[in-house]
C-alpha cells in the first residue's frame, strides 16, 4: 500500500503520434514496471494492447500502468490523442493530479497540444510540458518554446536548456540549478560555452515566472535580483498548483534520454494527491468539495470500464477517501444497489497484479460488479455522489444495423456493453425514420467500434449514411372527390366524399373539418373519412414522406343505404387525398439546423465561406474567450459530414453545437434528387 503523499497520478496527454505511448515505456521501464521498453511499431506496448490499437498503431482508449521509483508510485495514464477520442482523456484527467503535455520539437504548436492546454487551464490542472524526441533530425526545440508562449506567454516556464552537438540531444543543463548533465542523466562538468548566452537568458525569466508565483519570492526578487535554486523550485511548485506556470522538459521517449529527469520533477511539481485540488461532487442536489483523504469514510470514483466478452466487465478507479479491501460491500450511490469489491487488483495494460486493500489516492480495478460503470460512485454512504461526465456531444452519425438478418439483437446488445467502455457515443432510434444511428465524435470513433463489435462479441454491422427526416406539404387550396365503389357479387361497397385541401392546420400537422350539410354523407360515415385521411397523410405524393400542415375539409358527398360501409368511405378519403394534394402545389420541406461554430479568428473567413456552399445563412458573429462563433442556420441535409470536414478545414481547431429548428421548403432541384432517390429506394 502506498502513502498518499508518495503516490503521482500522470496523464500523458496531447497530439496523437507526438510519443505519449513511446514516453510511457520510457517511464515504465525506469519505473521497473517493465524489463524492456517496447514500440508501437512493433505493437509490443504496454498502453497499446487491443487488437485494434496494435493494427493501427495508435492508442484508443486510456490505459493505466502502474510502478516505483525512489520510493514514489507512479500512475501513469496513457490517453488517446485523436480528437475522436477526447472522452478518454475527459476521463483520465478526472482522476490524474497532473498532466504531462508531450509534443513533437517540430518547430510549431500542434493542434492536439492547444486543446490540451485550454482544458487543463479552463480546469486548473496542474501541467507540464514534454518535448519529445530530441533524438530526431532537424529538431527545433527553441522554435516549438516559442510557439507555445506565442499563445501562453505569462505561463510557459521552460526548466531545461537542451545541448544539442551535431543536431543530436547530447545533455541538458537544469536551468534553476545551472548544473549540466549529459544525455544519461549524469552530472557532466561545466555548462558548454556555446549555452551561457542561452541559459542566462533561461535563468533570468524562470525567476521571474517564479517570483511571480508568491509574494515574499516576488518581494526578494525586486530586493536582490534573484532567487536561489530552492526558491525557484518553489515558485514554479506553487505556479503548478494553481496553473499558472507550465514548466518545460526535453529528451527523448525511445531513448529514454531526459526521462529520468522528468520523473524528478514529477515528483517535486506535481502535487500528491492530498495537496491536489478538491473534487467538487454533489449531496442533495448541491456541490460539495472533497479532498482526497486517508481519512473518512470510503469513497470511489470509476473512470473507466473495461469490456471482455469472456472475463466480463473490469472497473477501473481512484480512491478519493478512505480505503477499500478485498470483501467489502460499497453501495453504488449512482445507481442505489450494493456492489461486493472481492478482486482487486492494481492494471499494468493489460495484466493484473492482485491487491489486498487500495488506499486513498491510489488507481485500481475491480472486475465483476453487477452493475458498476463508467462515472458511477461507490461509497459506505449515500451522501456524496459525482457528477455524470460532461462528454462533448456526438456530431457524427450513421445509420447502424445487423449484417445478416436475425442478429440485430446480438448487434445493439454488443453495442451496449461497449457503450459501458466507451460513454461518448451513443445509440438512439430516429422515430421519424425508423433507423438505429450510431452517433460519436468522428468516423474513426464509429469505424473502431463496429470492429470492436465484430471482434469482442463475433457481430457484424452495417454502417450507411442516415436517411433525412424530409416532410411534404401543399402550398395552394384543392378540391378533390374520392369515389369508392365495388360491385363483385353479394354486398357491395359505395363510398363518395368530396375534400377540399389546404394548408394551414390548427396544430401545424392536420386538423379535420366537419362541414357536410343534409346529411350527404351520413353521421356514423364522418369518422372514417377522417380515419383515412389520418392513414393516407403517413405518406406524401411526391416521394413518400409524411404529410403535414394540412388542412382537410369534408363538404359533400354521396352514400348508398345498403353498400356504403366504414371501410368505404375510409378508402374514399384516400382517393381524394391523392388526387387532391397532387393538384395542390405540395412540395418536399427538409429540417433546418441552428449551428454555433466555435473557431479560431484566422478560420472564420473559411467557415462562413463553406457555410454559404451548403446551403446555410449566416446569422451573426461573436467574439468569446478569444475565439470566433459563427451563428449559422443550414439543412440538415447538407450536414451530415460537417464534423470531418470542420475538423480538416480548421486543422482540428474547430467545434460546433447543432440542433433543429424549423421545416423550409426544398430548392426545386434540390426536391427532384430528392423524388429520384425516394423512387430508387422504393425499387429496391
Amino acid at each position: 500500500m502506498a502513502n498518499i503523499k508518495n503516490i503521482r497520478n500522470i496523464a500523458l496527454i496531447g497530439h496523437a503520434g507526438e510519443g505519449k505511448t513511446t514516453l510511457a515505456e520510457a517511464l515504465l521501464f525506469n519505473l521497473k514496471a517493465i524489463d524492456r521498453m517496447g514500440k508501437v511499431d512493433d505493437g509490443n506496448t504496454v498502453s497499446d494492447y487491443d487488437p485494434e490499437e496494435v493494427a493501427r498503431k495508435t492508442s484508443i482508449s486510456l490505459s493505466v500502468a502502474y510502478g516505483e521509483y525512489n520510493g514514489y508510485k507512479f500512475n501513469v495514464i496513457d490517453v488517446p490523442g485523436f480528437f475522436d477520442y477526447e472522452g478518454e482523456m475527459i476521463e483520465a484527467l478526472a482522476v490524474a493530479d497532473g498532466a504531462v503535455i508531450v509534443t513533437s520539437a517540430s518547430g510549431v504548436m500542434t493542434v492536439g497540444t492547444e486543446l490540451c492546454l485550454e482544458y487543463c487551464f479552463n480546469h486548473k490542472i496542474p501541467t507540464m510540458i514534454f518535448v519529445s524526441g530530441l533524438d530526431k533530425d532537424n529538431t527545433r526545440f527553441a522554435d516549438t518554446l516559442a510557439a507555445i508562449r506565442e499563445k501562453y506567454p505569462q505561463a510557459i516556464a521552460p526548466m531545461i536548456v537542451p545541448y544539442m552537438k551535431n543536431d543530436k540531444f547530447a545533455g541538458w543543463v537544469d536551468i534553476a540549478s545551472g548544473k549540466f548533465f549529459d544525455d544519461k542523466g549524469a552530472l557532466s562538468g561545466a555548462i558548454p560555452a556555446e549555452l551561457n548566452g542561452e541559459y542566462e537568458n533561461a535563468l533570468a525569466e524562470l525567476t521571474e515566472s517564479a517570483a511571480g508565483n508568491d509574494d515574499a519570492l516576488m518581494e526578494k526578487f525586486f530586493e536582490e535580483g534573484a532567487l536561489s535554486s530552492e526558491e525557484i523550485d518553489k515558485g514554479v511548485k506553487i505556479g503548478v498548483k494553481t496553473c499558472s506556470c507550465i514548466p518545460v522538459f526535453g529528451g527523448s521517449g525511445l531513448l529514454n534520454k531526459g526521462v529520468l529527469n522528468l520523473m524528478d520533477r514529477i515528483i517535486s511539481l506535481i502535487p500528491s494527491p492530498d495537496e491536489a485540488k478538491p473534487y467538487t461532487l454533489l449531496k442533495g442536489g448541491e456541490p460539495v468539495e472533497v479532498a482526497c483523504s486517508e481519512n473518512g469514510g470510503t469513497l470511489i470514483h470509476v473512470f473507466k470500464t473495461i469490456v471482455d466478452p469472456f472475463v466480463g466487465r473490469l472497473n477501473i478507479f481512484k480512491v478519493i477517501r478512505g480505503s477499500v479491501s478485498n470483501g467489502t460491500t460499497l453501495k453504488n450511490v449512482s445507481k442505489s444497489n450494493d456492489e461486493k469489491m472481492s478482486g482487486l487488483c492494481y492494471i499494468k495494460g493489460k495484466k493484473q497484479d492482485n491487491a489486498s486493500t487500495i488506499t486513498a489516492g491510489d488507481i485500481g480495478a475491480v472486475a465483476k460488479l453487477a452493475d458498476t460503470a463508467t462515472g458511477d460512485t461507490l461509497a459506505d454512504s449515500t451522501e456524496l455522489v459525482f457528477p455524470a461526465f460532461e462528454m462533448p456531444a456526438p456530431v457524427y452519425s450513421m445509420a447502424v444495423s445487423a449484417a445478416k438478418k436475425g442478429e440485430e439483437d446480438k448487434v445493439f446488445g454488443g453495442l451496449s456493453k461497449l457503450k459501458d467502455e466507451d460513454i461518448s457515443f451513443s445509440v438512439s432510434r430516429n422515430a421519424e425514420t425508423n433507423e438505429m444511428l450510431l452517433s460519436g465524435l468522428g468516423d474513426t470513433q464509429i469505424a473502431v467500434i463496429c470492429k470492436k463489435l465484430k471482434s469482442k462479441f463475433g457481430s457484424e454491422a452495417v454502417l450507411k449514411e442516415p436517411k433525412i427526416a424530409y416532410r411534404e406539404t401543399i402550398r395552394k387550396t384543392a378540391e378533390a372527390e374520392g369515389k369508392h365503389k365495388k360491385q363483385s357479387g353479394g354486398a357491395g361497397q359505395f363510398g363518395d366524399c368530396w375534400v377540399r385541401f389546404e394548408p394551414g392546420a390548427e396544430d401545424g400537422v392536420y386538423e379535420f373539418v366537419d362541414a357536410v350539410v343534409g346529411g350527404a354523407v351520413p353521421k356514423q360515415f364522418i369518422p372514417a373519412v377522417d380515419k383515412g385521411l389520418r392513414e393516407a397523410i403517413k405518406e406524401g405524393v411526391l416521394a413518400g414522406y409524411p404529410m403535414v400542415n394540412l388542412k382537410c375539409t369534408l363538404f359533400d358527398g354521396k352514400y348508398h343505404p345498403v353498400d356504403s360501409k366504414e371501410i368505404a368511405f375510409v378508402t374514399a378519403a384516400k382517393l381524394a387525398y391523392a388526387e387532391g394534394v397532387a393538384k395542390a402545389s405540395p412540395c418536399i420541406l427538409e429540417p433546418i439546423m441552428h449551428l454555433e461554430v466555435v473557431v479560431p479568428d484566422s478560420y472564420m473567413g473559411d467557415v462562413m465561406g463553406d457555410m454559404n456552399k451548403r446551403r446555410g445563412r449566416i446569422l451573426g458573429t461573436d467574439q468569446k474567450n478569444g475565439k470566433s462563433i459563427v451563428e449559422a442556420e443550414a439543412p440538415q441535409a447538407e450536414l451530415t459530414k460537417y464534423a470531418i470536414d470542420l475538423r480538416s478545414m480548421t486543422q482540428g481547431r474547430g467545434r460546433f453545437k447543432a440542433e433543429f429548428v424549423r421545416y423550409e421548403e426544398v430548392p426545386p432541384t434540390a426536391q427532384d434528387k430528392i423524388i429520384a432517390d425516394a423512387k430508387a429506394a422504393k425499387a429496391e
